[in-house]
């Protein structure tokens, strides 16, 4: 039994069947977090004694018969904004180095009730604000493909960790694409749900208008599963959308026939690396072979989304953050601190507008692309992985790859809609490629049935980094 190339379902039924105890597969997480910290640096903090008490758990609950929960005895891990009361949560920066919370996550509470095992935290971006998951503090986390290349951010320890096979999903959050970067990066999985869908209470903020909880994994299953047990209201949230969670594993695997992906031809080429753009293509003749009608729209209006978003993004986080420039602004890195003082900038007119412009952009959106498909396809990276020295601060090249990163994903948290982030292919250089379907609102059991459709035609998620734990 290869733990390291299972998905969450297949090592959740080999526990629920007791091939495997919950024990030993946590041991393999654990030394896997361990040894691929020299590769990648992933983690944060590996807490070993806690999560091996929550695996014994699990396999006692087993062997009295009693049911041990939808994600028995699978190891997890997640980025260090997810607080847990009294462990240390850092978010990536030295300000928060002794932080302790005295609450614990929403989510993280119903992945323990689900039965899923936490082994510890991920490194991320300094504050959730970086796009690469370059971070000076705890040192930069390289992508598992190549350590050369940024494994995207913010969530970079998330993506990483489970492509190099050491968790079977983590936790991320996304406010501008670091969700989907770093599953685009790394070759694997990530849903950012619609706004709402999931409860922010007890994570780190940084735009409450924008930020999203979600899901990195090795497959759609495994997404659709993790965000089902995380998903819905909480009265702990106000923003916490109060709509049941449906049964998405339910029509999981109904097929794409049916269904509709919209592309806007542009989009796949222009300012599109030619690899990428063939990698592109190919996926949508993968969506045609899958059963999906694929048709061309008219472009909608995704940069005006994107320069509200941007606003949005800089006033929120400089309101939410911007409290450390005055108290500790040495402590924080260049380009964090450069972020919230562009955010004190923002005219506070400029703020307001932005936030009662969404709803006309939202109707006119959707009315626009859903009246013709199910799903919008676009680019996650329109460029081949970035080194980390060519995006590192001080590089002449950064402010111009990070714009090309940024293209296609800020514009989507503005309208607050579901995104499933999915891997299509590798460059020249071996790196992966991925793309993203865009949904309409809460309705992600859409986009995990073309998602697994697309899956079941090709194997691009089943790829491993040469170096996989």
């Amino acid at each position: 039994m290869n733990l390291a190339t299972m998905t969450l379902i297949d090592a959740r039924d080999a526990v629920r069947r007791r091939d495997v105890t919950a024990r030993a597969l946590t041991e393999a997480a654990l030394d896997a977090l361990r040894r691929g910290q020299g590769d990648t640096n992933a983690a944060a903090l590996i807490e070993a004694e806690r999560a091996l008490g929550m695996a014994e758990a699990v396999d006692a609950a087993i062997a009295a018969g009693r049911d041990p929960g939808p994600l028995a005895g699978v190891p997890l891990a997640h980025k260090d904004m997810m607080y847990r009361t009294g462990r240390r949560a850092a978010c990536g920066s030295r300000v928060l180095g002794d932080h302790v919370p005295d609450v614990t996550a929403t989510v993280l509470a119903r992945l323990d009730a689900a039965g899923a095992i936490d082994c510890g935290t991920l490194n991320m971006a300094e504050l959730a604000y970086n796009p690469t998951g370059h971070n000076a503090h705890t040192g930069h986390v390289r992508n598992p493909w190549n350590g050369v290349h940024i494994p995207g951010g913010s969530s970079s320890g998330s993506g990483a960790a489970v492509a190099a096979g050491a968790v079977f999903a983590a936790l991320g959050s996304d406010t501008g694409g670091s969700i989907r970067f770093p599953a685009s990066c790394c070759g694997v999985t990530g849903i950012k749900p619609t706004l709402g869908r999931v409860p922010r209470s007890g994570t780190m903020g940084l735009c409450a208008s924008l930020d999203t909880i979600g899901p990195l994994a090795r497959s759609v299953h495994d997404c659709a599963l993790v965000l089902a047990a995380i998903a819905g209201a909480d009265p702990e949230d106000p923003h916490s959308d109060p709509r049941p969670v449906p049964d998405w594993m339910a029509a999981i695997d109904a097929g794409a026939d049916g269904l509709t992906i919209g592309v806007i031809p542009g989009a796949l080429v222009e300012g599109v690396d030619p690899g990428i753009a063939a990698a592109l293509a190919e996926a949508v003749s993968a969506w045609r072979h899958a059963g999906a009608r694929v048709v061309e729209l008219a472009p909608p209006d995704l940069v005006t989304a994107h320069a509200l978003a941007v606003t949005v993004l800089l006033a929120e986080a400089a309101a939410t953050q911007g409290h450390w420039l005055d108290s500790a602004g040495r402590e924080l890195t260049p380009v964090t601190a450069i972020s919230l003082r562009k955010g004190r900038e923002i005219d506070p007119a400029a703020y307001a507008d932005a936030l009662a412009r969404r709803r006309l952009c939202i109707d006119t959106f959707c009315a626009e692309v859903f009246a013709r498909c199910d799903a919008l396809l676009l680019p996650i990276l329109p460029i081949p992985v970035p080194r980390l020295d060519e995006t590192d601060w001080g590089s002449p090249s950064r402010g111009r790859l990070i714009a090309a990163m940024m293209r296609h994903t800020p514009a989507i948290n503005y309208l607050g809609l579901p995104a499933l982030a999915l891997p299509c292919g590798f460059d020249a250089k071996g790196l992966p490629i991925g793309h993203q379907l865009v949904g309409r609102p809460f309705e992600e059991g859409t986009l995990f049935r073309l998602g697994a459709a697309f899956q079941a035609a090709t194997d691009w998620h089943r790829r491993h980094p040469p170096h996989r734990a």
